[in-house]
């Protein structure tokens, strides 16, 4: 097991089901929520212009209410919802993986931390660096 736990792929598993249970949980209840998440491994569509995404943080705030609630659904392993962003109001689908959420907050109480969105290579699903690494190895070549 590597030292640093926050690089042990079935801890970021583990973490990454428990925020996509909560997320779940919340959604399903009509909870409003806010994340924090770190950016680089976040997909907005359509892609947001330069004079906004450049004031995003490295870790940025999302609250989720009203609309941008309404919109938020959970696929596969990400975090969806529709958001309005800079004084003209941009629209945009987010798109965020779960390994790129780093907290969630209801009512300014932090509900849940992953301190594995913290790494510089943040792996979006451990579950594909598996399969790449099983792909890659010559001898499975034939489940390519």
């Amino acid at each position: 097991m590597p030292q640093n736990i926050t690089e042990n792929l079935e801890f970021q598993e583990l973490i990454q089901n428990h925020c996509k249970e909560q997320l779940d949980f919340f959604i399903s209840k009509g909870i409003d929520f806010s994340i924090v998440a770190n950016i680089s491994n976040i997909t907005f569509n359509p892609e947001l212009p330069n004079s906004i995404k450049e004031n995003l943080s490295k870790f940025s705030l999302f609250t989720l209410t009203g609309y941008t609630f309404q919109s938020a659904h959970i696929k596969e392993e990400c975090l969806y919802f529709e958001a309005g962003f800079g004084k003209d109001n941009f629209g945009s689908l987010v798109q965020i993986p779960f390994s790129s959420i780093f907290q969630i907050i209801i009512n300014d109480n932090i509900v849940f931390i992953n301190i594995s969105a913290t790494l510089e290579n943040i792996n979006q699903n451990p579950k594909n660096k598996s399969m790449n690494i099983f792909k890659n190895n010559p001898n499975n070549s034939k489940f390519n």
